[in-house]
């Protein structure tokens, strides 16, 4: 069957529902070759994915997910997600990760699910881990962080069991040089099925359909972005240095996107390399700084500006400069240094 589908999407033809199902089965199963696998992923990354491909392959991998069993008040709150997808090769700073630890300490859930590194010296795991912050937990442990702390690490692989045999396939295609559908699809496998969404990607033309993806999957609240940085690079983040290519939608707005330069802010002149990181513990350190309100300049500027978007993102405030004002006042008054203590003690 996934050899027919390959043939298939060489011809440029799109995938039906009932024909992504079966796809997914196959690239869960041990017993279909890797190299079969690889030459899928390769033909469907040829034609390009639609909106409706990759709504369908991410809502039948979540459905496999290993799904905590949330407390009935914090499940029936806005959840929030905030992360990139990746690829951008700018070796920056964990900037979405402070902004997630920010954002719960201004008292929204935070349900961050994600990975070690993959393209960047220290991924979200690696750095939570540096920082002292569990990234193994349980489902049980996981709902009850969420409860307790207004914050949750979901670690990939542990929730995601059935993709130990889809990893082979992916890493055959990256060693060639090919992306995969997989580079769209981290941000949308979060078990928990947040509410709210702030998602960044490398290239200004995957915002639209993105975020259309989001919408489709029922998120209510989303925005995806992409900014940039000068000298034709991009950033899986909103930049403080460049213009931003935005995606969004909210429950009582139509979808909408735009490019906008962030004059508005009170940012800093910087250029991309004030926001590079280093390996984990260094960029541990560089989260301590910014959260306890000791380093200002251009990284506090990155996590104020994406925090703005992710506090907005959540309904937390009402406009993206309400967000910075909020953004600040948590660290200002110390709320923010201590809400990473306590995710620290446990």
């Amino acid at each position: 069957m996934l050899q027919a589908l390959t043939e298939s999407l060489k011809q440029g033809t799109h995938l039906r529902q009932e024909e992504i199902q079966s796809a997914v089965d196959a690239m869960i199963s041990e017993d279909i070759s890797v190299e079969i696998k690889a030459a899928f992923l390769t033909a469907l990354a040829g034609k390009g994915e639609t909106v409706e491909e990759i709504a369908q392959f991410a809502s039948s991998l979540r459905n496999m997910a290993v799904t905590p069993e949330l407390d009935p008040d914090v499940r029936h709150s806005v959840i929030l997600d905030v992360c990139g997808t990746g690829g951008d090769h700018q070796n920056t700073f964990n900037i979405s990760t402070t902004v997630a630890i920010l954002a719960s300490a201004a008292g929204v859930f935070v349900a961050k699910h994600g990975n070690r590194a993959v393209t960047s010296k220290s991924g979200s795991a690696d750095v939570l881990e540096a920082l002292g912050i569990p990234v193994d937990l349980s489902p049980e442990r996981a709902a009850q962080s969420l409860k307790d702390h207004g914050f949750v690490f979901l670690f990939a692989p542990h929730y995601h069991p059935a993709f130990k045999h889809i990893v082979p396939a992916r890493k055959l295609c990256a060693a060639n040089g090919q992306r995969t559908i997989f580079n769209f699809l981290g941000p949308l496998l979060n078990p928990l099925k947040p509410t709210a969404q702030l998602i960044g990607v490398p290239k200004p033309e995957i915002c639209g359909k993105l975020g259309k993806v989001l919408q489709s999957l029922g998120v209510a609240r989303g925005m995806v972005v992409n900014g940039e940085v000068g000298n034709g690079g991009f950033l899986d983040e909103l930049s403080t240095v460049g213009a931003n290519h935005v995606a969004e939608f909210y429950q009582d707005r139509a979808f909408h996107e735009s490019t906008w330069n962030p004059d508005s802010f009170p940012i800093g002149r910087a250029s991309i390399t004030d926001l590079a990181g280093g390996d984990a513990q260094e960029n541990a350190e560089l989260v301590r700084q910014v959260l306890s309100g000791k380093l200002t300049g251009p990284k506090l500027d990155a996590v104020l500006l994406n925090a703005a978007a992710a506090l907005f993102v959540a309904g937390k405030c009402e406009s993206m400069s309400d967000g910075w004002e909020l953004a600040q006042d948590i660290i200002s008054s110390g709320k923010a240094a201590a809400q990473l203590e306590s995710l620290a003690q446990g």
